[in-house]
């Protein structure tokens, strides 16, 4: 298994396009589906078919092209000292490729009930950043390591929390078996790439929260049956930055 965990060099967050934001008294209760939609990308192209495949995106990761991250730091909203954190971010080699996500539980102290990937805070015992994210997924919804091909890692996304998170991005292969942590982890589904990977279905938003700042975000909401897998936030902010990576 490839265990590289060595990021993209270090490159600049593009600006963030002014758009109008709704006014809400707080952005630590809110509900973001009440926040309306101020634009939808569809004028961006999706990531073409063929490099949504494994030797596409293990070539992807090889070779990283020049691209810049769209996403990189939400507004603070806590005094804590930032800490370190690995998501795994699984895309699962189907017919058609998915990305493995969860639905937190709602006794969670940060982002209870909110689509994740996989992960959690960097522990001292963890070799790298890809360990990390490995543990996190087997502890969370037993994901076993044997099936997981890593091939790199994202730049860092810090959230409102102050967790400073670094998505590591692997191949999955199909036959594994799922075992949820029930204190953490609600549900467990899968979304194609394909979906994912355009942006006419990524949704922008924008709130003003405490002193006039906006905080922006996308969503990207996808109908899984009579489920609606609402992934928003930092989920959907490391996914376009995976977009941009692969469509650069």
């Amino acid at each position: 298994m490839n265990l590289s965990t060595t990021p993209p060099p270090a490159v600049r967050a593009s600006p963030v396009e002014t758009i109008n934001a709704v006014a809400t008294p707080a952005l630590k209760s809110f509900d973001p589906r009440t926040v309306p939609v101020v634009g939808i990308d569809s004028q961006l192209p999706p990531v073409p078919a063929e490099r949504l495949l494994p030797h596409a995106l293990r070539a992807r990761f090889a070779a990283p092209p020049a691209w810049t991250p769209e996403f990189r730091l939400e507004p603070r909203m806590t005094d804590r000292a930032p800490a370190q954190a690995a998501v795994l971010v699984p895309i699962v080699l189907r017919a058609e490729p998915t990305v493995l996500l969860t639905q937190r539980t709602t006794q969670l102290s940060n982002h209870s009930g909110q689509v994740a990937f996989p992960g959690g805070r960097l522990d001292p015992e963890d070799a790298n950043l890809a360990a990390a994210a490995l543990r996190e997924a087997w502890e969370e919804v037993g994901l076993s390591a044997e099936y997981v091909e890593v091939l790199g890692c994202l730049p860092t996304y810090t959230t409102v929390t102050a967790f400073v998170v670094t998505p590591v991005v692997a191949l999955v292969r199909p036959g594994f078996d799922l075992s949820l942590n029930p204190f953490e982890v609600d549900t467990a589904f899968e979304v194609p790439l394909s979906f994912l990977m355009d942006p006419a279905n990524h949704r922008r938003h924008a709130v003003l929260g405490e002193g006039a700042r906006t905080r922006q975000w996308l969503s990207m909401p996808y109908q899984d049956g009579d489920h609606e897998r609402y992934v928003w936030g930092a989920t959907a902010g490391m996914l376009r930055n995976l977009y941009r990576f692969l469509a650069a």
